[in-house]
């Protein structure tokens, strides 16, 4: 009794509880509206084409068609713009160095085609060049092996050419392509032989838009292209391009009416109807320019008008669809001037040019921290502790603007010297500094900042304030000079009027009017 009583506790306790579940969604069966209903809507499907393997579709739409062109092409040509400035303590001799070996291996335009090609065939391999490390590019490059100038340059490879990402990944989760391909395979084009493997660390990867994991598998490790983005509203609004073109051969449609029309064709009389044919070609090519058409007194002819309002806003929403899956403002894919009562267009410009911003740090500064220890060790065979770098902006301010920017700048600089916290050399420094991004003070050499003080101020202000009435007057000409003829006689009479106990302290100014 008791082990029957055991056995029905058991049972009890292998009841399995229904599972209910909810479905959050509209449904009206009757009215064929919502989920599972039989109506247009609901046949709706969106399969996954994968444009980006289809590498012919990829070189034709971007050799003829200039809307796809430009989307490649618009957004890296803004990141590299500008370029970058090195933020590093280095002397203006060193400087000038590393930008000539920048300009000497095209580092820039090299970079700017990688991307290119990344953002047109979803993934692009630019490869460091090494001198005397042919043998060895399948070995993690070592910083301390870069031997003096053997940096070389940069070679582009599209994902098409030859360039197979290999199936080992990186483990080490101290690298920063950690999860990447450890190497990279370079096989011939015709035969697929494999020539050599390279390294992760000799490559600077160029992707197009980031996929989920088993897409990122699918795409062996590349990106998609940026033309699977934007695919669909191309065709639509090609297809309306071409449709408005073929409806302006059709505005003013000349009708002729003919009487027994119907029964010439109806019937078997070939004869008859060649004369027919042979009229009206004659009438044809008798109608002159001035629209005058020579026709028989039994007939009519008509115009047929076509009008084509609404079909404008129509193109124009489909130009906004391609804008905005590409991520750049109409005004500037497309060239038109802002729509609207007072639009200027600022705000678009503005999202715009926040949105490269934010491309320079995730996409170009990895490549260029990749990079630039390199030619650090290649020129100079060191790397600074502080090497860094900033990423100039793309937007161009105005005159006015750049004025007003320039005139707070000198001044605080100006302040900063006159009150001692920093030297005549770094007040030089800086105001050379602002010459790359404002074009001004650039008489300032590389000499004149080696030859100039660089020793602190020890009085105050008040004691560098050229007698109490020069400074006033010197700060509000630096800020607003109003013309060249003003500056020069400022430098002539004020300077010249200057004490002679604070002629070390005035060689900035001096410079300033320069």
């Amino acid at each position: 009794m008791a082990r029957r009583n055991k056995n029905k506790k058991i049972e009890k306790q292998q009841e399995v509880k229904p599972v209910y579940s909810a479905k959050d969604a509209f449904e009206n069966q009757l009215a064929r509206l919502g989920v599972n209903s039989p109506n247009l809507i609901s046949t709706t499907n969106y399969p996954l084409t994968r444009l980006t393997r289809d590498y012919n579709l990829m070189n034709s739409l971007y050799r003829s068609h200039w809307i796809i062109k430009k989307i490649i092409n618009t957004i890296p040509e803004d990141m590299t713009k500008n370029w970058v400035d090195i933020t590093a303590e280095l002397t203006p001799e060193q400087m000038d160095r590393f930008n000539k070996l920048e300009q000497k291996t095209l580092v820039k335009e090299k970079i700017l085609e990688g991307l290119m090609w990344g953002r047109l065939y979803g993934g692009a391999a630019i490869v460091i060049m090494i001198e005397g490390h042919e043998d060895i590019l399948d070995q993690p490059l070592e910083l301390d092996d870069i031997m003096p100038n053997s940096f070389k340059g940069l070679m582009v490879v599209d994902r098409w050419s030859g360039v197979f990402p290999d199936i080992k990944l990186v483990s080490d989760i101290n690298d920063p392509e950690f999860g990447l391909p450890e190497t990279y395979e370079v096989r011939d084009i015709g035969t697929e032989r494999l020539l050599t493997r390279i390294h992760h660390s000799r490559i600077l990867r160029c992707i197009g838009r980031k996929l989920p994991f088993w897409e990122d598998l699918a795409e062996i490790h590349w990106g998609s292209s940026e033309v699977e983005h934007v695919f669909d509203e191309l065709v639509k609004r090609d297809n309306t391009s071409w449709n408005i073109a073929s409806l302006v051969f059709q505005a003013n449609l000349l009708v002729n009416k003919i009487e027994g029309f119907e029964q010439i064709l109806a019937t078997n009389d070939v004869q008859m109807q060649q004369q027919l044919y042979n009229v009206k070609s004659a009438q044809n090519q008798m109608r002159n320019n001035n629209g005058m058409m020579l026709i028989g007194s039994q007939e009519d002819i008509t115009a047929l008008q076509y009008g084509f309002g609404g079909l404008n806003d129509i193109y124009e929403s489909f130009m906004l669809d391609i804008a905005g899956a590409a991520e750049i403002p109409v005004t500037k894919l497309f060239g038109r001037a802002p729509a609207g009562m007072n639009s200027t267009g600022e705000s678009d410009s503005q999202n715009y040019y926040d949105m490269i911003a934010q491309q320079q740090e995730t996409v170009l500064r990895p490549k260029l921290n990749k990079l630039y220890p390199i030619m650090f060790m290649s020129e100079f065979g060191y790397i600074p502790d502080d090497l860094d770098f900033k990423m100039n902006p793309v937007q161009t301010p105005t005159e006015d603007k750049s004025a007003d920017i320039v005139g707070k700048k000198s001044q605080s600089i100006l302040a900063a010297f006159t009150s001692g916290v920093i030297s005549q050399k770094i007040a030089l420094r800086e105001l050379h500094e602002l010459s790359y991004t404002t074009n001004m003070f650039t008489s300032i050499t590389d000499e004149d900042i080696e030859n100039a003080d660089d020793s602190l101020q020890q009085d105050d202000i008040s004691g560098l304030t050229l007698s109490g009435e020069h400074l006033p007057s010197l700060r509000q000409h630096i800020q607003k000079p109003e013309s060249e003829e003003q500056d020069q006689s400022l430098n002539e009479e004020n300077y010249m009027s200057l004490p002679t106990e604070t002629t070390s302290g005035n060689n900035l100014t001096k410079r300033l009017y320069r």
